[in-house]
């Protein structure tokens, strides 16, 4: 099911940007949008808020104003925005030894990995010996001992692996020893990031929300990810010995067949719930200096710079793929995976998500869906509204 004319399209865009208004009416006609919205700042201004089409396939309802949706690994970004604040605090040091903040994690080779090599998916810890179910995740004392003792696949600092869910757990576990108060990664969020500016994205979705604000997931069928993903990347993702696979164990855990999504659970990687306008708005505040949250110039300057690699390069064991890269818990702009310019920041989600900060024009952008769509780098409908919204950008100039 698809909307296919633009009276689905509601929102605003501010004057010069209609043509990010045109692609987003597009995608419902061309580029099998179900519903989704997108939002863009400028050096702090709102000038894109679009949203539309259906937020449930199996009833219709339609996608509105406060509607949220999974994002899958676009909540990195968000957790990354944890970990920044940390910086900023001086609680953290991202060149310094993880097992200065946490000693226990000095064991099985892990005793000289740094904050930078495991926010780079550099430390070889892309996956769990144990399963990773509720029942760890919510017992943050004993998953910080499963954490601990887990031995890296090999060398740390020599491979690139994308640590598609266990980043966050580690991420969570720092920031636990970090933060005076010990809170979980998603409850500081809450406090001290989307509280503060007043946004509705959760990395730990509360009871209070109803499921009518919550749009669900339709998914892609088994030829449609054959001709998306490829072949070879499917025949990786389905063999459950291979790292792909074994990282993504857990992903499945933030859906919840009576709920929508689960409540009162974190999956800081892969488990956050809200709207493309918070997502945009927490990435402003990264692109415009940071002042509403305190962020300093130079945290800001280090996510900013280029992403360094492991000895071995950027090639992903798990992705199996060359030329993606990491840096500081975001994603960088690539030319394998370009989104913005030199600079930016951000992370995309599977499905299609995806957020993210440009600071030297001062953009942050965030795009979100209800249809997942079948693309590694870069999906159909996000590339059209960032290439209009940039096309906009030049004109204005």
């Amino acid at each position: 099911m698809a909307a296919t004319t633009s009276p689905t399209v509601e929102g605003y865009v501010s004057r010069g940007y209609e043509e990010v208004r045109e692609a987003f009416a597009d995608n419902f006609a061309h580029r099998q949008e179900l519903g989704g919205a997108c939002c863009a700042y400028r050096r702090g201004e709102k000038v894109v808020d679009l949203w539309g089409g259906i937020r449930n396939q199996e009833t219709g309802e339609p996608w509105e104003r406060d509607t949220m949706v999974i994002v899958y690994s676009a909540t990195k970004g968000l957790a990354a925005m944890t970990m920044a604040m940390a910086h900023s605090r001086g609680w953290l040091d991202y060149e310094e030894r993880v097992s200065r903040y946490w000693p226990e994690f000095a064991q099985q080779g892990k005793e000289s990995i740094t904050i930078r090599q495991l926010l780079a998916h550099q430390a070889g810890l892309f996956a769990l010996d144990q399963p990773i179910d509720r029942g760890l995740i919510t017992d943050l004392d004993r998953l910080a001992v499963v954490l601990a003792r887990q031995k890296p696949a090999w060398e740390p600092g020599t491979r690139q692996a994308y640590h598609g869910i266990t980043l966050g757990f580690y991420e969570g576990e720092i920031l636990r020893r970090l933060d005076p108060q010990h809170r979980s990664l998603g409850q500081f969020f809450q406090d001290e990031i989307a509280s503060p500016l007043g946004l509705d994205v959760y990395i730990r979705l509360p009871e209070s929300i109803p499921n009518s604000r919550l749009a669900t997931i339709a998914r892609p069928g088994m030829m449609e990810m054959l001709r998306g993903f490829g072949p070879r990347f499917m025949l990786e993702a389905m063999n459950r010995h291979s790292n792909i696979n074994r990282a993504l164990q857990g992903s499945d855990l933030p859906h919840d067949e009576r709920r929508v999504y689960a409540r009162q659970l974190e999956v800081p990687s892969g488990g956050a719930v809200g709207t493309a306008r918070a997502i945009a708005h927490a990435y402003s505040v990264f692109a415009t200096g940071g002042g509403e949250l305190g962020l300093r110039p130079e945290t800001l300057a280090m996510l900013a710079a280029p992403a360094i690699p492991p000895t071995r390069g950027f090639y992903d064991e798990c992705l199996k793929g060359d030329g993606v890269q990491f840096s500081l818990g975001f994603m960088k702009s690539s030319a394998v995976w370009p989104f913005g310019g030199a600079r930016s920041f951000g992370s995309p989600g599977s499905g299609g998500s995806l957020g993210f900060a440009d600071p030297e024009p001062g953009i942050a952008y965030a795009y979100v869906t209800s249809q997942m769509g079948t693309a590694l780098t870069g999906d159909p409908r996000d590339l059209a509204l960032r290439e209009s919204l940039y096309s906009a950008l030049r004109k204005s100039r």
